[in-house]
Formats: structure tokens, C-alpha cells, sequence
């Protein structure tokens, strides 16, 4: 009889069990990797987010990422911001740092930087321009200056340029040109003095003796470029946001220790411990790997952010009144997120 009690409740036990296992809710984000999407442009720049992408690193972190590319920066802030995309990799931007003031979007990590030896942003040249004495980065006051937009990072590299020269950034005329394709056209048609352009995408025009290098913006003003940013949405996601800087950061180490670390006069040799990532880079900047070696941007390898530059960044728009006042680069970051280096 007691034997029979104790079987009777041990079924009863175990099906309370099942019911309660039934009834709970399944969270199918266990079983399924989570999507994102990432905003970013075709340039060597964001070199970890096509690694990361290519050898599998996000799918691995539980991500399904699709990239969406853009012709120019401000873009991506502005796509972050209304959904579009989850991430933004790419260039600060001052339209980029009035949506993080207003609280839109906030950045989440460093990426690529303006660094001497690393040849990223060049000053260029028009033929006619060379021919007739603009010979160096100093001599682009009171000359006609294509950049993509007003208060992006070409034109604030063209307004360090004006400070360490002493000349008056409001003497150059900058046209602001929306992207570098039609940045390159304009140098390339002579329509403008000189641009602010990526290597990649001036080395055609180099190459085809359509314009004259001047000189790299890491070599005469150094500065935090790009960063990882999110939409208030995604961060509000803390195992999405973590995975993905965790990918990120995996890539990071690994395009600086295999290329960076083997740079030499601006260049990356081609050997076979390079040219697999080189050849990943080229695929997603549409570009052969012999012109990839010439333009790999420096990345921290702990994707490590130079908070205290971009506070400068922040401090000399809003003088040039490209950013509106009343925040700084505090107000900007997510601090749970961002390694300050």
C-alpha cells in the first residue's frame, strides 16, 4: 500500500513537471543565430567587418549579419538612426555626432584611425592645379577642395590641415560633393584644385595620371577616424551588442597581427600568411589585391577607441559650428562598450 503511494506520487510529480515544462516560453533566440544588419563603405577602413563576416567570426558569435554599403558616411549615421541598418561602421562624421547628441545613436567602439606610416586619406591634386604650383598639403589655401560633405572627416582633416598651417580653413573654398565617386570625377575633370579622397579610391586616377598626391592625412594631422556605432534599439539588445563587438574584436587582432604588423613603407607584403585576409579585403572593396597592400588603415587590435580625440573632434566642429552645442564625447559613448585607449 505505501509502495502504491509513492509511485501514485511520483506520476503526479512528474506530470506537474511536464505541464510546467510545456507551458513555459521557449526562447527561440537560443536556437537561432540573431540578424543585424551593418551600415559600411567599401573601403579597406572596416577591413575586421569584412574578415569577420568572410571567415565566419559573426556567424560563429550566434549572428546572421547582413552588410549594406553606402557611398559616403554621413549616410550610415542617418540609416542607424531610422532603423535601417542596426550598425554603422565608418568615419565620424558631424552630422554622425549631432545624432549621437540628440541621443539617436551612441558609439560603441574605435576602428579605423589616421595614423603616420598607414596611408588611408590623401590630399590630391588636379593636373592643372600641379602644374601650376599646388605642390603640397600647405598650399591648398584659397584653392577649390572637393570633399563629400560638409563636417565629414575629410573635411575636418582639411581644417587640422588649415591649424598646423596657420591659414584660415574659411580662405579654402570646399565643395561639398555628397560622394567619392563624384569627388574623384571632379578632380579627375578639373573642375576642382584638389580633394580629400580614400587611397582606394584615388589610386585609379593616380595610376591613370588623371591626379597628383600631395600627401596622407596621417602623416601631417593624426586623428581617431572611424568607430562602431549603434541605434538606440540595438543597444538596448545586450548579448546582440556583445557578440558583435566580440567578432569585431576577434577580427581586429587578427587583421593587425597578420597585415598591420607586416606593413613596411605603407604597404603590406603579399606572402601566404598575408594574402588570404588581403584577398578578403579586396573582395569587398572591389579592388585587386595589389592596390589593397597600399591602403590598409591602422585599427587598434583591441578595438580600442581614442575617446580623448574624439572629445577634440567634438570641441572643433562645434567652434566651426558644423555640431550643435550642449553635449560632449561623454554624452556620446556607450560607456559599458567602449575600451578608451
Amino acid at each position: 500500500m505505501m509502495l502504491h503511494r509513492v509511485l501514485e506520487v511520483r506520476r503526479v510529480v512528474a506530470s506537474l513537471l511536464t505541464m510546467l515544462a510545456l507551458a513555459a516560453p521557449h526562447d527561440a533566440r537560443a536556437d537561432e543565430p540573431l540578424k543585424a544588419k551593418i551600415g559600411v563603405l567599401r573601403l579597406s577602413s572596416s577591413a575586421p567587418v569584412f574578415i569577420a563576416q568572410n571567415k565566419g567570426y559573426f556567424r560563429e558569435a550566434g549572428l546572421d549579419i547582413e552588410l549594406k554599403f553606402f557611398d559616403a558616411a554621413q549616410p550610415i549615421a542617418v540609416a542607424t538612426t531610422s532603423g535601417d541598418v542596426d550598425f554603422g561602421v565608418t568615419a565620424f562624421t558631424a552630422g554622425l555626432y549631432n545624432l549621437a547628441g540628440k541621443g539617436t545613436l551612441k558609439v560603441i567602439g574605435g576602428m579605423s584611425r589616421e595614423k603616420p606610416g598607414y596611408p588611408l586619406i590623401g590630399y590630391f591634386a588636379s593636373n592643372n592645379a600641379y602644374a601650376a604650383g599646388l605642390k603640397t598639403p600647405k598650399d591648398l589655401a584659397g584653392k577649390r577642395v572637393a570633399v563629400t560633405q560638409v563636417g565629414s572627416s575629410f573635411h575636418y582633416s582639411l581644417g587640422l590641415l588649415a591649424d598646423k598651417y596657420g591659414f584660415k580653413l574659411a580662405d579654402v573654398k570646399v565643395l561639398p560633393l555628397q560622394s567619392l565617386s563624384n569627388a574623384a570625377a571632379a578632380l579627375k575633370g578639373e573642375t576642382v584644385d584638389a580633394a580629400l579622397l580614400p587611397v582606394s579610391t584615388a589610386r585609379t586616377l593616380m595610376d591613370a595620371g588623371g591626379a597628383k598626391l600631395l600627401g596622407w592625412v596621417g602623416d601631417e594631422t593624426p586623428w581617431q577616424l572611424g568607430a562602431v556605432f549603434a541605434s538606440t534599439k540595438s543597444l538596448a539588445d545586450k548579448p546582440l551588442v556583445t557578440k558583435l563587438l566580440g567578432a569585431l574584436t576577434r577580427a581586429d587582432r587578427e587583421y593587425h597581427d597578420v597585415i598591420l604588423a607586416a606593413v613596411a613603407g605603407g604597404k603590406a607584403p603579399v606572402n601566404d600568411k598575408t594574402k588570404p585576409l588581403l584577398e578578403i579585403i579586396a573582395k569587398y572593396t572591389n579592388l585587386p589585391v595589389e592596390q589593397v597592400v597600399g591602403n590598409c588603415a591602422y585599427i587598434d587590435p583591441d578595438g580600442k577607441l581614442d575617446v580623448k580625440n574624439v572629445g577634440n573632434q567634438i570641441g572643433w566642429l562645434q567652434e566651426q559650428g558644423f555640431v550643435d552645442k550642449g553635449f560632449d564625447v561623454d554624452t556620446i559613448i556607450a560607456k559599458d562598450y567602449v575600451k578608451p585607449d
